[in-house]
């Protein structure tokens, strides 16, 4: 079985990859081997996946071919990979030309534990985030050093349709992975909370829900093209003595800054204290 794409695990966040690819037709279905932890989750993931993408469960005859595949996406839970690990070692790598490379989605698990579980790959962190399922996402790579430039621009290529790029040093990962990957869902808590009060203060919901949406979508983009510090684009709203101001004092009252900051150190924090 030839596959130029093998994918071990295929939740939520390979899935944020890989469809998009496949729709916007940079991959094909045909091209690509997954394999899942049991049967229920083949089951489960039956007539969501497009037809021709290859899926079996880690007891399948054929699931260790995920393992020739020249490029291999990992993204198992953590606590899945010493024993994903040992079935790629019983796999024959031999008849490879080259080694494949071996991309780890994988929260806190660093390049120099990766390369001594998969000693016979080429081994890459990519950390990704949810707004990839729409062509917006971003994604941090670090990189062993035995992989060269060619493989990095292979690697790329594999993201840059649905992703801004960024080369981050492994010690700043949990940094990105704390605002880049865990960052959407503080967004979408604040979304929420803002539609919730504008509900309070008479807004129909479907009516508050999507004007927030907007709110938020429309000030990233103005903060992005006209390259605003948040600070210029706050006092641009907030007039002296007005609505705006009344309502960043009871944001402050209520510590919201000191909130958000805590939030994406903690998160850091959690990923650090995984590795």
């Amino acid at each position: 079985m030839n596959c130029s794409v093998g994918i071990i695990g295929f939740g939520r966040m390979a899935q944020a990859l890989i469809l998009p690819l496949i729709e916007k037709g940079k991959l094909k279905p045909e091209d690509l081997f997954a394999v899942v932890g049991s049967q229920e989750s083949v089951l489960d993931l039956h007539g969501k996946l497009p037809e021709g993408l290859r899926l079996v469960d880690s007891q399948a005859h054929n699931a260790s071919e995920v393992w020739l595949a020249p490029l291999q996406l990992l993204a198992v839970k953590p606590q899945q990979l010493d024993m994903v690990a040992a079935s790629s070692g019983r796999t024959s790598l031999d008849r490879l030309s080259e080694k494949p490379i071996l991309i780890s989605l994988l929260a806190g698990v660093r390049l120099d534990r990766l390369e001594q579980l998969f000693p016979h790959h080429l081994c890459v962190r990519a950390i990704p985030n949810t707004p990839a399922l729409v062509g917006e996402g971003l994604t941090g790579f670090s990189w062993s050093k035995k992989v060269n430039v060619k493989q990095r621009r292979h690697v790329k290529e594999f993201f840059s349709e649905i992703s801004e790029l960024f080369d981050i040093p492994e010690s700043q990962m949990d940094a990105f992975l704390a605002l880049a990957s865990s960052g959407p869902a503080y967004i979408a808590l604040i979304a929420e909370a803002l539609a919730d009060g504008a509900v309070a203060a008479g807004l129909p919901r479907s009516l508050a829900i999507g004007i927030a949406y907007r709110t938020i979508s429309g000030t990233t983009s103005l903060l992005r093209e006209k390259k605003l510090h948040p600070g210029q684009l706050k006092d641009m709203v907030a007039s002296p003595g007005g609505t705006t101001i009344a309502g960043i004092r009871k944001l402050e009252q209520a510590g919201l800054r000191s909130a958000l900051i805590e939030a994406i150190v903690a998160t850091a924090q959690r990923s650090s204290q995984m590795s």
